[in-house]
């Protein structure tokens, strides 16, 4: 018997549903400006997941997708444009937006890209330049 927690999430309208099972590798904030530009606000609250732990339940044709960098495949409801989530190949994560699992409860344990911010958040959380050096970016830390 499975006995991981699972997480429903949808886009704005509904008409895509998913499930997110377990617990997510990272949750945090990312300041980039692509992650900025994308959501139309000053940060975006990220859950990272195994691509498996993450799984579409109603609705996957109405998902459309776009890639501005092979890094990044983001994910949007065609029917109302709500944002749903990132493929990150390169990472082998998916990023479930925060905002769309509404009882999961993001705890966050880092600020990436933070070189990049637009809204200073003073929270005691962990503030990088850039990504974690295991993750390819320098692990530099900065100040609040």
């Amino acid at each position: 018997m499975n006995t991981e927690r699972s997480y429903n999430g949808s886009c704005f309208c509904g008409a895509v549903g998913f499930t997110v099972t377990g617990n997510p590798e990272a949750m945090g904030y990312c300041h980039c400006e692509s992650c900025r530009h994308w959501s139309a606000g000053p940060v975006n609250a990220f859950t990272l997941w195994k691509p498996d732990a993450v799984t579409v339940t109603t609705g996957s044709e109405h998902i459309g997708t776009y890639n501005k960098t092979p890094g990044s495949s983001r994910k949007w409801c065609t029917k109302c444009g709500g944002h749903l989530m990132t493929d990150h190949p390169t990472m082998g994560l998916t990023d479930v937006y925060a905002a769309v699992i509404p009882d999961f409860r993001h705890q966050p344990s880092v600020h990436v890209h933070y070189q990049e911010s637009v809204l200073p958040i003073h929270d005691g959380v962990l503030k990088l330049k850039d990504t974690p050096a295991e993750m390819g970016g320098t692990g530099i830390h900065m100040a609040e």
